[in-house]
């Protein structure tokens, strides 16, 4: 098995989502890996290679002082399941993310969930590849989009 921390996310997915608990658990591991993304205490529901589906609930730690959640931690969710979709697409690849863009259409209030579909680009060179998630409210309303750009490349030898 590769040590590559994208390979370490679908083999920790594949273990513990159909255990009782064990999306939240794969969720908490997966914010031990990348800190800040754990902020917001998003869910992972579903990953698969090229898709990720995450949740987030709304509580206080997340929301601004409108009453709503805090546009940076919708660009977060946005950003993480992005990254989630691509490392599973292309777990060959390393991964950075050079530019984040979030449109905002709604207020966003209630539990959301943010989706995201990445097709798999052939990464024998540097290459900058565009994936965009989707972020919707309870009703379906669509809140924000986050286009995330990563730069990825080959990975070295280990």
């Amino acid at each position: 098995m590769s040590s590559a921390p994208t390979a370490r996310i679908a083999v920790m997915w594949r273990r513990l989502s159909p255990l009782p608990g064990g999306r939240w658990l794969f969720s908490r591991l997966l914010g031990r890996m990348v800190p800040y993304s754990a902020t917001i205490g998003a869910r992972v529901d579903r990953l698969e290679p090229g898709f990720a589906r995450l949740t987030l609930r709304d509580r206080r730690r997340v929301r601004n002082h409108l009453g709503s959640i805090h546009a940076v931690a919708l660009t977060n969710l946005g950003e993480l399941t992005s990254g989630l979709a691509l490392v599973t697409a292309v777990p060959e690849a390393r991964s950075i993310v050079t530019r984040l863009e979030t449109v905002f259409h709604h207020k966003a209030r209630g539990p959301l969930t943010a989706a995201c579909s990445a097709r798999p680009p052939t990464v024998d060179r540097p290459l900058d590849h565009v994936v965009c998630a989707e972020i919707v409210d309870g009703q379906g309303v669509r809140v924000a989009e986050v286009r995330a750009t990563w730069r990825l490349a080959p990975r070295g030898p280990s």
